[in-house]
């Protein structure tokens, strides 16, 4: 397995990792366009084959935001996502951030805790 900080990446592996890991048709993020809003992103890939990513977004400050999280179904729950986030904070730490934030989903509360985060309050509004 190897995990990479910023690795070039291919939308379309990006978006058919989405698509299988939630089930849903993907979402057509592409890197180049989050590229310059983001600290950058970890990849997951095994045999060459991309397995997780995980974009790592920031205020150009001391938050970062732990977005497009995806790591391929039939790799989950191995430990896959506990690594590269533990990359994902280690790189977020070298660039001065102090906070990291992620949306929480009450079904991968065990997840997060192994992660190191703590559940907060927030609000959230959708905007359309």
């Amino acid at each position: 397995m190897l995990y990479r900080w910023r690795a070039t990446v291919d939308d379309r592996d990006v978006d058919d990792l989405h698509a299988d890991a939630f089930g849903e048709p993907p979402p057509q993020l592409s890197v180049a366009t989050v590229r310059p809003l983001s600290l950058g992103w970890v990849t997951a890939s095994e045999d060459g084959r991309l397995i997780g990513f995980a974009n790592v977004a920031w205020d150009g400050n001391s938050h970062a935001f732990l977005l497009d999280t995806a790591v391929n179904s039939d790799r989950q729950r191995r430990g896959i996502g506990r690594r590269w986030w533990a990359k994902a904070l280690e790189e977020a730490h070298e660039a001065g951030c102090e906070w990291v934030h992620v949306d929480h989903e009450p079904h991968l509360s065990g997840f997060y805790a192994a992660c190191g985060f703590t559940t907060t309050t927030a609000g959230l509004r959708h905007v359309k």
